[in-house]
Parts: C-alpha cells; structure tokens; sequence
C-alpha cells in the first residue's frame, strides 16, 4: 500500500472512530491509545511505518468498541489488529 492510499484509509478510519466516540454505550476511553500516539491523518510528515502503526491501533480500538468478547468476530479481529500494531511498532 502506498503512503498516500494508508494516509487515506487512517482518514477514513478517524472519521469511524469519531462516529463510535459518539454513542453513549461506547467508553471514550478505548481509544486513548490512538490518541497518545499522536499521529493524525494530516500529519503527512511522520513516517508511513508511524501511520501503519496508528491504524492497526486504532482498528484495534473499534474492533473493540464493536465486540461483545474476544471471541466474537470483532473481538477476533482486534485480537489480529493488536498483534498487527505489535509488528508495525517494532519497525518504527
């Protein structure tokens, strides 16, 4: 994926996260881990692998935000996105 397509998807994914901040039964706090990274989409200066980590963690967090457990299908997919974000950190 090229930097301009994930900074792309990041946009995309911020403007879901922030529909889900919304709702009254979703803890405002799932996505604090997202927020201390602080790489937003405009940041387009910081480095493609720093992006690539922001959107793992941050699908970690609507995985999350989406489950009922983590044997749900979402919750199975967080339990990818956070081994994902794992990775991607390491590269940073």
């Amino acid at each position: 994926m090229h930097k301009d397509e994930l900074l792309e998807l990041h946009e995309q994914m911020v403007i879901i996260m922030e529909n889900f901040a919304e709702r009254e039964h979703v803890d405002p706090e799932l996505f604090e881990p997202y927020h201390n990274l602080d790489v937003d989409p405009s940041h387009v200066h910081k480095s493609k692998s720093e992006h690539k980590h922001a959107v793992f963690v941050l699908g970690n967090a609507l995985a999350s935000a989406m489950s009922d457990d983590e044997f749900s299908s979402a919750g199975r997919i967080g339990k990818r996105m956070q081994e994902l974000a794992d990775d991607a950190e390491s590269k940073i």
